[in-house]
């Protein structure tokens, strides 16, 4: 790259062999805090300016991004004058002749420099070395790392300086595109690309983040989850577009009527959630009874017409004992439940004399009554056609007979710790279920029954080693030598571990010892998914369903889907893809390379 360099006498220089070792010494320092594994992001950039500044003789290093102002992202000043996060104009920068020239820009002394002798910058900053170095980022520059001192510089620069700060420059570089990337799939993640908002991934994050400032603060708000009254029917007399369009505007509608103060995400299919924002119970009925008058009187306009919808609406708020959002959660999900059983088109509380919670209560009931269901989807081969795994799904039956599938409860169930009981009787369930097929001969060799297994079921050891001796039972009386691989795939969600990864590997080996196999569910859905990857024996890669849901429309996410399951390939690990609802979907999937897919396209969850 070309520089642009003040000229200057040439002081006696270091011996090369000396300079050389230096040079050897500074990029092994160099690579030893790139490849540190207890240096987070923000420290391992701070950690590199500030060696970098040190072996370059700098008072000041800092990596900054032009747009319409200069904003140093990363900085190392000791003396604070300095520091991250600092704005300036463009035009009050010495970065900014790096900008404009794309070019390495070294200048001994500011003010023996032509174009800066007579600027009030050296002055004004009160530095007199500077260094800067292009950063780029694939084709493009913006950013600039640079180097300043208060002094001026005691010998020139050589060129082993130069490929030092060159070399760290394209590091940053590196480090931002991978940076950039991460920020696009996390907001892909975290957006609904439908309608625009936050998403429910998204929607829990917030919701435990203002539940923790609440009680900090001593503050109430009030959750209310919102249903589309027969939307099934929309999707089924017009189909998906027009119900498409009808989200569209339904999330509009509550858009433009909910106060500043308050926030909306979409929960999932036709559930929307609304966040109220310091409201008792019953202003915040007030203002969904509001909100659902002006959405009865509004016609939703679609490209077939004008259509009619209604809203059912059931409310949560935290009370005193309460020690997460969970807790508000079930409540506003057994209200809205009781909003559509009481006839729709209404909003729902819970009951003011018992306190009790509806869904709470069926739940608990359920479990230990044993009316825990599994229902099973199945999982096709994309290349043959056929039918080579299924999935076991928690269902639970209402004391009226009818079943709820897992959306309606595992919210609840999760916030109330009931999750291991009913891991517990679906795991039972699919292995009995897989021990009939084997003895009956009915699924091919090699036939996988996967199995969703929560954090708090791994945790207690009992359950693990119960499981282990239930399988044995089972192996005994299949009298077929499976070999050391057994049928069951027991799939963990990469969000629920974050921060439990050490454990997870404890808690996991007996059962992997066993012979079962390892799925990671929503694949792509975080940034940590390849450390996991790395960790533990993953033998199959279940791709997140808002990918397959979005790829025909963004080449983006195709180009994602196609890379992850060309390195799967490579570490012989089996792709799978959720949410296939058309053969389009599925041949794309299949030329991508994706191995097997699951959806509705390919048969809805029955009861097994």
């Amino acid at each position: 790259m070309p520089a642009i360099r003040q000229s200057a006498a040439q002081p006696a220089s270091m011996p090369p062999q000396r300079n050389a070792d230096r040079h050897i010494e500074r990029m092994k320092r160099l690579g030893h805090i790139v490849a540190a594994r207890d240096l987070s992001e923000d420290d391992r950039i701070e950690a590199l300016l500030a060696f970098a500044a040190s072996s370059l003789g700098a008072d000041v290093a800092a990596l900054g991004d032009f747009s319409d102002v200069y904003t140093a992202r990363y900085a190392y000043d000791p003396s604070g004058t300095f520091v991250k996060g600092t704005v300036v104009p463009v035009s009050d920068t010495f970065c900014h002749a790096v900008y404009l020239a794309r070019a390495l820009l070294m200048v001994e002394d500011l003010l023996a420099h032509p174009d800066f002798a007579d600027s009030h910058l050296p002055s004004k900053t009160g530095m007199r070395m500077y260094v800067g170095v292009p950063v780029w980022v694939d084709e493009g520059m913006k950013s600039v790392l640079g180097f300043m001192g208060r002094e001026p510089s005691r010998q020139p620069f050589d060129e082993a300086d130069v490929a030092f700060m060159e070399l760290l420059a394209a590091w940053l570089g590196s480090y931002l595109r991978q940076k950039q990337q991460r920020d696009m799939l996390e907001h892909l993640a975290l957006t609904d690309e439908l309608t625009g908002l936050l998403n429910r991934r998204a929607a829990e994050r917030r919701l435990t983040e203002e539940f923790a400032h609440a009680k900090r603060h001593d503050e109430g708000f009030v959750v209310a989850l919102i249903d589309l009254d027969h939307f099934k029917s929309i999707n089924d007399r017009y189909g998906h577009a027009v119900g498409d369009e009808v989200l569209q505007a339904v999330a509009r509608l509550l858009e433009d009527s909910l106060r500043t103060e308050d926030w909306l995400a979409r929960w999932g299919g036709e559930e929307f959630l609304v966040f109220l924002r310091g409201v008792d119970e019953n202003r915040a009925l007030f203002i969904m009874e509001r909100i659902g008058q002006k959405l009865r009187e509004t016609p939703i306009r679609t490209h077939v017409g004008e259509l009619r919808v209604t809203i059912s609406t059931g409310l949560g708020y935290p009370g005193q004992d309460d020690s997460d959002i969970g807790v508000v959660l079930a409540e506003a999900d057994s209200s809205l439940y009781r909003a559509k059983q009481q006839g729709r088109d209404r909003v729902e509380l819970r009951a003011q004399s018992s306190g009790i919670i509806w869904l709470a209560q069926t739940v608990k009931h359920a479990v230990r009554e044993g009316r825990v269901r599994m229902a099973t989807q199945n999982i096709v081969d994309l290349a043959t056609g056929e039918v080579v795994a299924d999935e076991s799904l928690a269902r639970i039956q209402a004391p009226d007979g009818h079943m709820l599938p897992a959306g309606e409860f595992i919210d609840a169930a999760e916030g109330m710790g009931l999750m291991v009981d009913i891991d517990r009787q679906v795991v039972s369930q699919a292995m009995a279920r897989c021990t009939e097929q084997v003895v009956a001969g009915n699924k091919r060799p090699g036939f996988a029954h996967f199995v969703n297994l929560s954090p708090q079921f791994l945790a207690r050891k009992e359950l693990v080693l119960e499981t282990l001796a239930t399988a044995q039972t089972y192996c005994t009386q299949c009298q077929v030598s499976l070999g050391p691989v057994k049928p069951i795939v027991f799939e963990i969600t990469e969000r629920q571990f974050l921060n439990n990864l050490d454990s997870l590997e404890a808690d996991l080996k007996p059962l992997l010892d066993f012979g079962f196999r390892l799925a990671l569910d929503d694949f792509g859905s975080g940034y940590s998914s390849f450390l996991y990857l790395a960790r533990l024996p993953i033998s199959f890669l279940k791709i997140e369903g808002w990918m397959v849901a979005n790829m025909r429309q963004d080449k983006k996410i195709s180009g994602i889907i196609e890379n992850l399951a060309n390195f799967a390939r490579s570490q012989g690990i089996i792709t799978i893809a959720e949410w296939i609802e058309d053969a389009e979907t599925a041949r794309i999937l299949r030329d991508m390379g994706i191995d097997w897919g699951q959806g509705w396209y390919f048969g809805r969850p029955e009861l097994a």
